[in-house]
């Protein structure tokens, strides 16, 4: 079921731009959970391991993800890195410190260079959509940040395809450069994308790189039996709603499923994700250099067509 041992690159959409296929973010770890010597420790593993793309945004540990990710990266070939952030979420208690205003698109932009100590961001992402800005606001300080070179590439996090439509449709019509990735929450548990904005980034060559590929852990074997003490789930209400019904059940019907396949729950979570073709990145969180080691192993899983169907029965869309 494996090849050989390599990390994959993907063509992001109908850019030339290539992503290993297996990313990692800062989300709730890098500079939050984990600190920054062993942020640091992690990035490098990471990068060691074939990851070109590293995930961030500014909200993310309040910009301490952003800046321990900046000191691991020194010293590195900045231009073998894709790297990444986000704006939408607050920064501050101004009434202009969040969102997606020119105003605030440009300002977090500049802090987010500064903090990352860099000149550039390789992908800039409009972290929400923002009902109080109109459309052509935003897309048009995308567009110019681009021109200025602060950013290559533009996209979008947890838009709706509707809204994806209208921003090519309007970058079309205006000559502005129009985003080219989207970045949704998918996995075998969250699979809602593969209804329209899947399908939607196909038709639009727009290129995908999905979070929470394996459901906030829920896909690691981790939550089998119970919330184990000290875990995310006991020290937060998130699960609250997640593990009702047969899920639990499903679940180690999973693991058993991913062990007879000589691979982690993991493995088979992410694996299963990256044989759709239209998906460029699962970007995935650690905690340990050991979760990252064993998270790059996806990459070189071949899923067959009667594994893949008896995961999807397991987690029907």
């Amino acid at each position: 079921m494996a090849g050989e041992r390599a990390m994959n690159y993907r063509k992001m959409g109908r850019t030339g731009l290539k992503i290993s296929s297996v990313s990692i973010g800062g989300w709730l770890t890098l500079g939050g959970s984990v600190g920054s010597e062993d942020s640091s420790r992690i990035l490098r593993c990471a990068v060691d391991g074939g990851v070109n793309f590293i995930d961030l945004a500014d909200v993310y540990s309040a910009g301490a993800a952003e800046e321990v990710a900046g000191a691991a990266i020194q010293g590195l070939d900045r231009t073998s890195l894709v790297l990444s952030s986000k704006v939408f979420g607050r920064m501050g208690d101004g009434p202009n410190q969040r969102g997606l205003s020119r105003k605030h698109i440009i300002e977090s932009c500049e802090a987010s260079l500064r903090r990352l100590g860099t000149d550039y961001l390789d992908l800039y992402f409009c972290h929400r959509p923002d009902p109080e800005t109109p459309l052509e606001e935003t897309v048009r300080a995308m567009d110019d940040l681009v021109h200025r070179g602060k950013v290559h590439y533009w996209g979008t996090s947890v838009w709706p395809a509707e809204l994806l439509d209208g921003a090519h449709d309007l970058c079309d019509r205006r000559g502005f450069y129009p985003p080219l990735v989207e970045q949704p929450q998918y996995s075998l548990l969250e699979r809602g994308i593969e209804a329209s904005v899947l399908p939607a980034a196909r038709r639009l060559g727009m290129g995908l790189v999905v979070w929470s590929p394996l459901a906030g852990g829920l896909l690691t074997g981790k939550y089998d039996n119970g919330v184990p003490p000290g875990s995310r789930g006991a020290e937060t209400r998130w699960l609250d709603d997640k593990l009702g019904g047969d899920v639990q059940d499903r679940l180690r019907a999973f693991s058993a499923l991913a062990h007879e396949a000589e691979l982690s729950p993991a493995q088979l979570a992410l694996a299963w994700i990256l044989r759709n073709d239209a998906i460029t990145s699962v970007i995935t969180g650690a905690t340990s250099t050991a979760q990252v080691e064993s998270n790059l192993q996806a990459a070189e899983v071949r899923l067959d067509d009667e594994l893949a169907q008896r995961v999807e029965e397991l987690f029907p869309a």
